[in-house]
């Protein structure tokens, strides 16, 4: 006999996660869907990465997080969130992808590849970092074109193109280059990022100033072949030799998965998926979103700290509206 979920959550991320802690407060039966392992995302982060919050305001469900620093590290992180999913046995499918979500009398059919299930209600806790944000060039399918940094130790002694200006590719700038790579720094725009963690920040204007990384501002990549990449820059094409392009030019979220669904997308280019910020329910009644993917293209506008506040605001009007009935 299949089971009827009172809700069904679609991502294990922190913010998923914090979704079924209060599914399971208030006594509803749920399940979590995880394509990868737990908190997906983070495990794809840089093996360094530091986050630009602290601990505490991390953590979920009031569960202390401690950290080394005030700011802890990407693998303390996968400590303190896995711990949570153990600690608590959340009802959690890891490595199980959702094909497919149709709504039928009330009730939606969700099928993944590896079963198929039924909920009263659906969460899309998914976040962004699935789709990267392409650049569109000759080359960028190249072998040595990568959208997703891991660690430096890979390209020492390479000379290396990171493409990007937000904190992911100047972290990755400053590793590679202190790890003995060839730094080429482009940037679309006049600067360094504005939103570059604080403490980064003086340390890459400082390393482009005095030459260790050469930046080539208010460019863009025309071309990448095997053993160059070209730019555009101040109207004048520059070829310069490359072994590797880190295209760390942003993420975004799975848009055409949300369209399926149903939900409304506004027409701009901020892509802002239609939801009622009270209760976090979109366009399609029992059909919630929570977390990054509430801010569409705007993937800096909500973040763990803010956003898990939805799993509350969330439960709090399926509990309510079950009561009412």
């Amino acid at each position: 006999m299949n089971t009827v979920f009172d809700i069904v959550i679609v991502g294990g991320g922190p913010i998923g996660i914090a979704c079924g802690l209060e599914a399971k407060k208030n006594g509803l039966s749920y399940l979590i869907i995880e394509k990868g392992p737990i908190v997906n995302s983070l495990f794809h982060y840089p093996s360094n990465m530091q986050f630009f919050s602290s601990s505490e305001k991390l953590e979920i469900d009031e569960i202390p997080f401690i950290s080394n620093e005030a700011k802890p590290k990407r693998d303390e992180a996968l400590e303190y969130y896995r711990r949570i999913v153990t600690s608590n046995k959340l009802n959690m499918h890891l490595f199980e992808k959702v094909n497919n979500i149709q709504k039928n009398n009330g009730a939606f059919s969700i099928t993944t590849n590896k079963n198929a299930y039924t909920s009263k209600q659906i969460v899309v806790a998914t976040g962004f970092y699935d789709i990267p944000n392409l650049l569109n060039v000759p080359g960028e399918d190249l072998e040595k074109v990568v959208h997703y940094y891991d660690n430096p130790h890979y390209y020492s002694g390479q000379k290396v193109a990171v493409i990007g200006a937000s904190n992911s590719a100047i972290d990755a700038a400053l590793e590679c280059y202190r790890k003995g790579a060839e730094v080429s720094l482009i940037i679309r725009g006049p600067e360094v990022g504005k939103r570059v963690k604080y403490w980064v920040r003086p340390d890459i204007i400082n390393r482009i100033e005095e030459g260790s990384i050469k930046a080539y501002f208010n460019t863009t990549v025309k071309s990448i072949t095997k053993e160059a990449i070209t730019l555009v820059t101040n109207n004048e094409e520059v070829e310069i030799p490359n072994d590797f392009v880190l295209a760390l030019t942003g993420y975004k979220p799975n848009f055409d998965f949300l369209q399926k669904l149903g939900v409304n997308i506004s027409n701009d280019e901020k892509k802002l998926p239609e939801y009622n910020p009270e209760t976090m329910e979109t366009n399609i009644e029992g059909l919630y979103l929570a977390g990054v993917i509430c801010g569409g293209m705007e993937t800096h506008k909500w973040f763990i700290e803010n956003s898990r506040i939805h799993a509350k605001m969330i439960m709090k009007n399926i509990v309510s509206d079950s009561i009412t009935v």
